[in-house]
């Protein structure tokens, strides 16, 4: 495998879900986005990789502020909508995809005690098949 898998007592889509407050049809009470805007829960890996390798506390912590990968939460009703300073083509990132961001890009905030972004939808790099695969 070309990344280091971790080991997950749960589905980490579902505790991203969980932590957030994502009721059943894919809204989080009280919070809206506008325009361009795209909601980014950050991945904070889990304690130990699936090896064996138990990572520190410092080292997860520091997911929180520096973790490139994250799980989409919501999107601005003009997210990934070509206009005339951006072209997606055929390009979309839907409600529930991983994906990478640069750690410097967006807002950070905190809902519910979850570390998320607030980026725009050209500052996501890629759509990526697991939170593992860029760490």
């Amino acid at each position: 495998m070309p990344f280091m898998l971790m080991e997950h007592t749960e589905d980490p889509r579902n505790e991203i879900y969980k932590k957030v407050g994502i009721s059943k049809d894919g809204v989080i009470p009280g919070f809206e986005l506008h325009g361009n805007r795209v909601l980014v829960g950050i991945y904070k890996r889990p304690e130990k990789t699936k090896s064996g390798i138990y990572l520190g506390d410092a080292t997860r912590k520091e997911d929180e502020y520096q973790g490139k990968a994250g799980l989409v939460l919501a999107k601005g009703h003009s997210a990934f909508v070509s206009d005339d300073e951006f072209d997606f083509g055929p390009d979309n990132v839907d409600v529930g995809d991983w994906v990478l961001l640069f750690v410097s890009h967006g807002l950070s905030c905190n809902i519910n005690g979850l570390s998320c972004r607030i980026v725009r939808d050209q500052d996501i790099s890629m759509k990526i098949p697991s939170p593992d695969a860029v760490f």
